[in-house]
């Protein structure tokens, strides 16, 4: 034992001599497995630090709670090292550019800004001064800190035998007390330059590599292609059911880990040749980077079906245009151009979206927070009188989660729509409409015990908490607006509900689009002159005008707050086009982008090969069947999409705040190509592929940055799943059409099976294409076309603010989020969104702020255990005892559905207190 300690401490010592850069990636590489097995104890580490120097950096790194420091985890050993070999004036200049950097980043934690600005003497005037020697508090005097003893050190920061409690524990004064400016300085450059600025991503991530793990292995490829298929026959099957359906990436998570572990326990360990490549069936124990790239695998049918579904079902079911000629041909052509060009995109948007080290994609860190725990072991540790470790937090969250959703989806459906303050007066008309969760506006303080019902709209465990206060601000001013416009009768919009995403003809009853069309779905001008136009309800309308904000807006703040992070991305971008052999990493020297540097890169030639493909298919769609869409609208929705994906996925991988531009798309092609609703569902399912399609598959590649995979590897397995999940896809979708569920799509399906989102693609389709925006946006409701312009202005006011204004005051001010809370409406409401705000000042707040060890451990975890309970439950829920309806008849079931916040109308009544007993333009003068 003594001969390999002291091996250990010869090899540790040796290291430190190496002199290499954090900017090459061979200083970033470890081997695992050696590291894993040497069993470094806290001697053995940090020769040239004493250990109140030692303790200080445990505890910045959340690691003085270990039960043990005789057996290191490999991330604290690296640290110590990089430590130790960082100089002092390499450190200052690090911090300098990260502050230069991250000075306006919302989701830097100002508490590490400031520690970076007061190591380097950086004030407010953006001016450096001279540098203190030492960071200790004044108060206390060198002499009484060199006198404690590290035991005595450990007792008082671990034991917490101070004065203070440890609620009112001060980790900053705590810091400034016990530390020296060298060893703090050096200790912030290396998390900066080794690991992430960010508390979040250093709680996901890993701060080296070990390029030697085997990765694409054929076990990934099998597993991945199993659970691909099941999750897209799930996905797919209970799609178009109202409420859906789905088979969730955590479950997928849950599955693909004892799936990979078996093959490891039957898999024979042999190789075999194939061609001149050499596979290994059996490398080694299952790990986590297998994990990942096989989560990635399933990523393209985790969690919802391909848009484009939506776009088949309506041209081929009979209950809408019925048209015989989509065959499968034209169904696998459109599937297979929109997905890639997905995949396509992504792939350029890498320097946007992917390498920027402030693109932090908060979505996605839960699915490597899980892969983490399930694959990697952990060190006992107690952290806030917690023991448990994350596996088991993990399975017991999810037990506990499964059990009990089966109480507000089934057994008491009151704890999940909760709308109390309606059960006081059932009949009143103005309680349902403010307090309602279902027809109203949802103004209830507790409106939900049911996780589900908020946390599938906000996430608030997962996204940062300035996303969800901008999003409810936004959220709480249209509630306003909505109110007003709604009780002022505003165009009409008294007549209807007040929160509804339906249409309405000028008698308050639902309008049926199948009254304005002919038998071949085309315009048929008699009948709309007898029904006219369709009206939408307040909210509707809301909804509408925060989307034509939103577009200028967007554009103009977003390239205003980022334009040079953007222009460097385009020119490395055009550089990389210019000069093929360079690397696309060129210009991102991040520590993730720098371990990336060891695996082949995919060439941006070979995405636009991918791009063009894409394209070609389009074009044969719409040549080679009567889709009526000319070719040159194709490359039209094209370039309006490239105009906004930069800036709305840039914005997603920043905050978690995405939108759509299929209004927009709409807009425009409903006045260039009008009384076509054919051509409008094609290039609406072409354009939104556009920018919905890359933001997952970007995804994708930020989770294999963030985990170290090969870029090839994840191209691949990203091909491979596209295919795989299109044929199912289509193969159930052409099961149900044709005859495999009874009634498919019909309004009173019997097992629910009511299509509501293809039917809202429908209805889109003939408002937008058949009827046109012209008549019922320029005849109907002009003001909404200002809606642009205040768009427009305003964003240089919030540009100014954001960037001059006070810095306490604008740091997480996010326009773009505020506007998009207008768009929550019709048909949620603020019931879906106050309990998961409530969700979110607890864990990602207040809990992240006093209690960053727990919650860097447990927080994702949390998330995504009740997610995972949540959807596995609702799966056999399903199965059990919805599939062959068996209703619960008793008080806690009915009650939120007796009052009149189910059945909402109009406050005013169009036979009584209309003209004529309808309201609207009168008949002959209809837009």
């Amino acid at each position: 034992m003594f001969l390999g300690a002291l091996d250990m401490d010869t090899a540790y010592r040796r290291v430190l001599t190496i002199s290499t850069s954090h900017l090459q990636a061979e200083d970033h590489e470890i081997d695992l497995h050696s590291e894993l097995s040497s069993h470094l104890s806290i001697d053995n580490v940090g020769y040239t630090l004493n250990e109140t120097q030692k303790w200080y950096i445990l505890k910045r790194l959340h690691f003085d709670n270990l039960l043990t420091l005789d057996d290191l985890p490999p991330l604290l050993s690296f640290i110590f090292n990089k430590v130790e070999k960082m100089k002092p004036r390499k450190a200052v200049h690090i911090l300098k550019q990260a502050i230069l950097e991250h000075n306006f980043d919302v989701n830097i934690p100002e508490c590490d800004l400031n520690r970076w600005k007061r190591l380097v003497g950086y004030n407010d005037a953006n001016e450096y001064v001279p540098l203190e020697q030492d960071a200790f508090d004044s108060s206390t005097s060198a002499d009484d800190k060199r006198s404690m003893t590290p035991s005595q050190m450990m007792q008082i920061e671990l034991l917490g035998d101070t004065e203070e409690s440890e609620e009112d524990y001060d980790d900053e004064k705590m810091i400034l007390e016990f530390v020296d400016w060298g060893l703090e300085v050096r200790l912030e450059a290396v998390l900066i330059a080794y690991w992430s600025p960010y508390p979040e991503v250093r709680a996901v991530t890993y701060p080296f590599d070990d390029p030697s793990i085997p990765v694409e292995t054929i076990r990934v490829y099998l597993i991945g292609t199993i659970w691909t298929a099941i999750g897209a026959l799930i996905n797919q099957f209970f799609v178009e059911r109202q409420p859906y359906i789905t088979l969730a990436i955590p479950i997928i998570q849950v599955f693909l880990y004892p799936t990979g572990m078996l093959c490891e326990l039957l898999f024979p360990k042999k190789k075999i040749k194939v061609w001149k490549y050499t596979v290994d069936l059996n490398p080694g124990p299952y790990n986590f980077k297998e994990q990942i790239l096989a989560t990635i695998f399933c990523s393209v049918s985790g969690n919802a079906t391909s848009y484009v579904s939506s776009n088949i079902l309506m041209l081929k079911s009979k209950m809408f245009y019925g048209n015989d000629w989509v065959g499968f041909g034209y169904q696998i052509l459109l599937i297979l151009c929109t997905n890639f060009l997905g995949i396509g995109l992504a792939g350029v948007m890498r320097k946007f979206a992917v390498y920027p080290v402030k693109a932090v994609w908060p979505n996605i860190l839960p699915n490597l927070a899980l892969n983490r725990t399930l694959l990697t072991p952990a060190k006992k540790e107690i952290i806030n009188g917690w023991r448990i470790s994350s596996y088991n937090f993990f399975f017991i969250t999810f037990g506990i989660s499964f059990v009990y959703f089966w109480f507000p989806d089934y057994l008491f459906q009151a704890l999940s729509t909760f709308n109390w303050l309606t059960w006081i007066k059932p009949g009143n008309l103005d309680v349902a409409v403010i307090t309602g969760s279902i027809g109203g506006l949802g103004l209830n303080p507790m409106s939900t015990f049911d996780w589900n019902y908020f946390s599938s709209v906000l996430q608030p465990l997962e996204i940062p908490f300035y996303n969800t206060a901008n999003n409810l601000i936004g959220m709480l001013i249209a509630f306003v607006c909505i109110t007003g416009i709604w009780y002022s009768n505003f165009k009409w919009t008294g007549y209807l509900p007040i929160n509804d995403n339906g249409l309405f003809n000028n008698k308050g009853e639902r309008y049926e689009v199948t009254s304005i069309v002919n038998s071949k779905s085309l315009f048929d001008s008699e009948k709309y002159k007898q029904v006219g136009p369709p009206f939408y309800s307040a909210a509707n309308l809301v909804v509408y005008g925060a989307f034509f904000t939103l577009y200028p807006f967007h554009i103009i703040y977003e390239f205003g707050m980022n334009y040079k992070e953007m222009w460097d991305a385009c020119k490395s971008l055009y550089t990389v086009f210019k000069d093929y052999r360079k690397s696309t990493y060129e210009g991102f020297d991040d520590p993730h982008c720098t371990m990336m540097k060891s695996y082949p890169e995919v060439p941006e030639w070979v995405y636009l090969i991918i791009l063009t493909l894409s394209v070609v298919f389009a074009i044969i769609c719409v040549k080679a069947y009567p889709a009526q869409t000319p070719v040159w609208s194709i490359f039209f929705a094209f370039g309006i999409n490239l105009v906004f994906l930069i800036p709305i996925t840039t914005i997603f991988a920043r905050t978690g705040f995405s939108f759509g531009i299929n209004v927009l798309i709409e807009l425009i092609i409903g006045y260039t190509i009008p009384g076509n609703g054919l051509a409008l569902g094609f290039i609406k399912a072409f354009g939104y592929n556009i920018d919905g399609q890359p933001q997952n598959f970007v995804n994708d590649l930020k989770q294999a940055h963030y985990a170290k995979l090969p870029p090839r590897a994840v191209f691949r397995i990203q091909l491979l799943s596209v295919f795989v999940a299109s044929f199912i896809q289509l193969a159930i979708l052409n099961f149900q059409v044709d005859g495999g569920i009874q009634d498919y799509c019909d309004p009173y399906n019997k097992q629910k099976f009511t299509c509501p989102g293809t039917r809202t693609y429908y209805s889109a389709s003939v408002v937008w294409g058949v009827i046109g925006p012209k008549k019922v946006f320029g005849g109907m409701y002009p003001i909404l076309q200002w809606c642009f312009l205040i768009g427009f202005l305003s964003a240089f006011p919030c540009i100014a603010i954001k960037k001059y204004g006070p810095r306490k005051y604008v740091k997480y001010f996010e326009p773009s989020i505020i506007i998009g809370g207008f768009l929550n409406y019709a048909p949620f409401n603020l019931s879906y969104y106050i309990p998961g705000f409530y969700m979110a000042c607890v864990f990602m707040l207040y809990v992240k702020k006093r209690y960053e060890a727990w919650w860097q451990k447990y927080n994702y975890i949390l998330s995504t255990g009740i997610n995972a309970g949540i959807a596995f439950s609702s799966i056999i829920i399903f199965f059990a005892v919805m599939y062959k309806e068996r209703k619960l008849d008793w008080w806690g079931n009915t009650v939120p559905f007796s009052g009149v916040d189910y059945g909402i109308t109009g406050r005013l009544n169009a036979t009584n207190d209309a003209p004529l007993g309808y309201f609207g333009p009168r008949k002959g003068e209809f837009p």
